[in-house]
C-alpha cells in the first residue's frame, strides 16, 4: 500500500483517493503521501465492514449512533491525512424516514466538520441495488435542504450515465453543486478511454465551466493500471 503513493506519481497523478484508509496507520500513509509529493483526496466514510455488514448508513434510522461513532473515527482520520474531501455513504434504505435521517445527520456532520468537504454520490440500482442515494435529484435535494457551504456533490460519471444516460447533460445540470468528480468508462466500470461515455467532450465541457477541482480516475483495469493509462495521454493531447 505504501508503495502505491509513487507508483501513481511516476504515472503521472498528482493525488490519490483511498476509499478505506482504516486498516494501515495513518502516520505512515501521510509520510509516505508527502514524501512523494502526492495529495490524499478523497476518503470514505464510514469505516468498512468487510464481513459483509453495511457500507454506509447515513440513510439508515436505526442506525444514527452508529454512523455519527464511526464518523467521529472518519474526521480523525480525514485529519491526519490533510484528506480534502470526506465521502459520506447513505447506505441501503428507502422512504421519508430515510431522507429525514439522512439531512439531519448531514446537518450534524457538516456542522461537526466545518473544515472538512463532504460529499454525497448517487450510485446506480444495477451496481448497489438498494441503495438510498440512487438519483441526482434526490441528492440535489439533499444538498439543498442541508444548506452547509461544506456539503455537495461527488459528481460520478460512470453513475451520470447509469443513472440518466446523460453525462453532460447532468453535469450541466448539477456541476453548481459538485465538488469532486470520478471518471470511468461505461459499461463495465474500465478504461475511460473506451465505451459510451465521450469524455474529451466531458473534459471541454469541464475547462468551460472552469470547473476547479479535481477529476479522479475511479475504475477496474482490464489488466494492469499502467498498461491501461493510453487515455491519460490521449486526453493530455487533445488538451495541447
Amino acid at each position: 500500500m505504501l508503495q502505491r503513493f509513487s507508483a501513481a506519481k511516476q504515472a503521472g497523478f498528482q493525488g490519490v483517493e483511498i476509499l478505506f484508509p482504516y486498516d494501515v496507520a495513518a502516520p505512515d500513509l501521510r509520510r509516505a503521501a508527502r514524501s512523494s509529493g502526492m495529495d490524499i483526496v478523497l476518503i470514505n466514510c464510514p469505516p468498512p465492514n468487510w464481513a459483509g455488514g453495511p457500507r454506509g448508513f447515513a440513510a439508515v434510522p436505526e442506525l444514527r449512533d452508529r454512523f455519527r461513532r464511526d464518523f467521529e473515527r472518519s474526521v480523525r482520520v480525514a485529519e491526519a491525512l490533510s484528506a480534502r474531501h470526506l465521502h459520506v455513504m447513505s447506505g441501503k434504505a428507502e422512504g421519508h424516514e430515510a431522507m429525514s435521517c439522512l439531512i439531519e445527520n448531514l446537518r450534524w456532520a457538516t456542522a461537526r466538520a466545518p473544515h472538512l468537504s463532504l460529499t454525497i454520490e448517487p450510485m446506480n440500482e444495477i451496481d448497489m441495488p438498494g441503495y438510498f442515494l440512487s438519483d441526482f435529484e434526490t441528492a440535489a435535494d439533499v444538498i439543498d435542504a442541508v444548506s452547509a457551504p461544506n456539503l455537495g456533490l461527488q459528481f460520478d460519471a460512470y453513475q451520470a450515465h447509469m443513472i440518466t444516460g446523460d453525462v453532460l447533460g447532468t453535469w450541466e445540470r448539477y456541476r453548481t453543486r459538485v465538488h469532486h468528480i470520478q471518471i470511468a468508462g461505461c459499461p463495465g466500470r474500465h478504461e475511460p478511454r473506451e465505451g459510451e461515455i465521450d469524455y474529451l467532450a466531458f473534459f471541454n465541457a469541464l475547462d468551460a465551466a472552469q470547473y476547479p477541482g479535481w477529476v479522479a480516475a475511479e475504475y477496474t483495469p482490464r489488466t494492469t493500471t499502467e498498461a491501461g493509462l493510453r487515455w491519460m495521454r490521449q486526453s493530455r493531447g487533445a488538451e495541447m
